[in-house]
């Protein structure tokens, strides 16, 4: 009897394990889109609707823009 409460507890603990794990999703594959996100100069907040391709203020919080190390001048990643 104690080796069933063993192995059902270790089976629950697993399946615990598996279902956080499998219903997060990954997030490292997805990138994020909008010009607050993709412009040449963006806002740290990534306020929605920021970005510009000069530097200046965020229209929304008015934090200075900053050069966006991500940016691709063609759109390619290659």
């Amino acid at each position: 009897m104690k080796y069933i409460k063993i192995i059902f507890l270790f089976v629950a603990i697993s399946a615990t394990g598996v279902a956080i794990s499998s219903c997060g999703g990954n997030s490292s594959n997805t990138e994020k889109q909008g010009k607050e996100y993709t412009s040449v100069y963006v806002c740290p907040m990534h306020c929605e609707g920021s970005g510009s391709d000069k530097e200046g203020k965020c229209p929304v919080c008015g934090m200075d823009y900053v050069k966006n190390e991500d940016h691709k001048a063609d759109g390619h990643s290659h």
